[in-house]
């Protein structure tokens, strides 16, 4: 038996914060909590992520040219050009993060055929919702002025940009990924969570190629933390979907979910809404309506899979729910399904979604990364409603927090946390509280983990106390199942 000792803070299961002076870890485990005031080091559960992507946040470390906080267009060219100089004649030139807000313009298939015509360009906005490419990947792809829009995607050939299930044209043509590529991002990614005290998170959307890659690091021991996988059902680009998978559960691994995509993205403007966004026009687009998803879903439902929908719109959040009330009805089971996101509740959605029960994983830190195109695209009506995390608690919904990395640069719980005090318009919601819902597994199918006696030790230690300075904390150490996985 070992002794942890510190300012050692659990949760109850209402989210308020008990001190203890130490733990005691036995086989993995937590073998009790020694009472009393602790001193030093502060010692917290391990974070659970609930809605990330874990491979991509491992492939932007490795294999593509990372463009987050990428504030003009002559540093866009200055970086594509050097990336340029390190690959061979005619390979892809691959990267993602752009935000138009910050580069002050839209990149455009014009602006890349200028800087690179003679090798084809795909850059993937920071959403991954929208992508810009040049002629060369075009043509690569057989897609030209021509080419008509799938449903749930738009082409716009004029401007290079493929929206929402267009990408799907252009990614048939790219290079494929391996099983071996998509372990080493997977362990890259794992890497950079744990640096972070995140011990548990939900991979936010698989194919069966990454399912497969999960699967063989889990069976031969080098998954260095927890992880429920989302299947994707339906790729981009294609109305063929695939089969569901085979239910997989380990002490690391959890296959237990599928994962649809009913909109776009907020912050380009792509999610689906009732009012005209403001500078660009439109209202998204949609990608599923409420019978599309219920038919769609109804056999991953009824075998016991929890289904989680990206939805992010008003308009698609209300479909997403309408269908989800289909389901319960169809056949009543006690499996909790989830909305991804949830950008853009009224008051008609936060009742509904409360009513069903349904998990709701939103993302605190938009409210910091992605302001300034909120602020830039939404009606002034709807700034109240965007990510009202205060409201969403109040109304009593299952909450878990999440990232959604690499759509964002950060990945801190705590500065999600801090974050989540700082809403577009009205009340923010207190650190304690926000920092409470990064700690949820049990949103996707993992087991608990706040330290209580006979759970498992995924713990995180802070080299000072993070409720008392949450700026300068940090994370100098990472347990999971009692083991070290990470120290500074």
């Amino acid at each position: 038996m070992r002794r942890v000792a510190g300012r050692v803070y659990v949760p109850d299961a209402q989210g308020r914060y008990r001190s203890y002076r130490a733990l005691w870890v036995k086989e993995g485990r937590v073998a009790g909590l020694e009472p009393g005031r602790g001193e030093g080091e502060a010692v917290l559960p391990g974070f659970h992520d609930a809605h990330v992507h874990i491979w991509k946040i491992g492939q932007l470390l490795t294999d593509l040219l990372d463009l987050r906080g990428v504030r003009s267009l002559k540093t866009l060219r200055r970086l594509l050009e050097e990336r340029d100089r390190l690959l061979p004649p005619g390979a892809w030139l691959l990267g993602r993060g752009w935000n138009e807000a910050l580069l002050g313009a839209w990149p455009t298939r014009a602006f890349l055929d200028e800087v690179l015509p003679h090798r084809p360009v795909v850059l993937t906005r920071t959403c991954a919702h929208i992508h810009v490419a040049n002629t060369q990947a075009f043509q690569r792809a057989g897609l030209g002025p021509d080419t008509p829009s799938p449903p749930g995607g738009e082409v716009r050939y004029g401007e290079g940009l493929l929206l929402e299930r267009a990408y799907g044209l252009l990614e048939r043509a790219m290079p494929r990924r391996t099983v071996e590529d998509y372990q080493r991002y997977i362990l890259a990614g794992a890497g950079h969570l744990l640096r972070h005290g995140i011990t548990s998170a939900l991979e936010a959307g698989a194919d069966p190629l990454l399912l497969e890659a999960y699967r063989r690091l889990d069976q031969e021991g080098r998954l260095p933390l927890r992880v429920s996988v989302l299947a994707v059902v339906r790729p981009d680009g294609e109305e063929t979907t695939y089969p569901l998978p085979e239910p997989y559960r380990s002490e690391r691994l959890v296959v237990a979910g599928v994962k649809f995509f009913a909109d776009g993205g907020l912050s380009g403007a792509s999610a689906a809404v009732s009012r005209p966004y403001r500078e660009v026009g439109g209202k998204g687009v949609l990608r599923l309506s409420a019978e599309e998803l219920f038919e769609l879903a109804l056999p991953a439902h009824e075998k016991g899979f929890f289904v989680a929908t990206h939805a992010i719109g008003d308009v698609a959040i209300l479909e997403i729910l309408r269908a989800y009330h289909r389901l319960y009805q169809a056949r009543p089971l006690p499996v909790r399904h989830r909305l991804e996101h949830f950008g853009l509740p009224g008051p008609k959605a936060l009742g509904l979604a409360r009513a069903l029960g349904v998990w709701v994983v939103p993302q605190p830190i938009f409210l910091e990364e992605l302001r300034e195109n909120f602020l830039r695209y939404l009606p002034e009506e709807f700034l109240p409603q965007c990510y009202p995390l205060a409201r969403m608690a109040q109304a009593g919904l299952f909450l878990a927090f999440s990232s959604d990395a690499p759509v964002v640069q950060e990945v801190s719980p705590l500065k999600g946390a801090r974050a989540a005090g700082r809403p577009l318009v009205g009340k923010g919601l207190p650190f304690l509280r926000a920092l409470f819902y990064y700690t949820r597994p049990e949103a996707s199918g993992l087991p608990p983990a706040w330290l209580w006696p006979g759970q498992r030790a995924d713990l995180v230690v802070y080299d000072r106390d993070p409720f008392r300075y949450p700026e300068e904390a940090q994370v100098i150490y990472v347990e999971v199942d009692g083991a070290a996985v990470f120290t500074a």
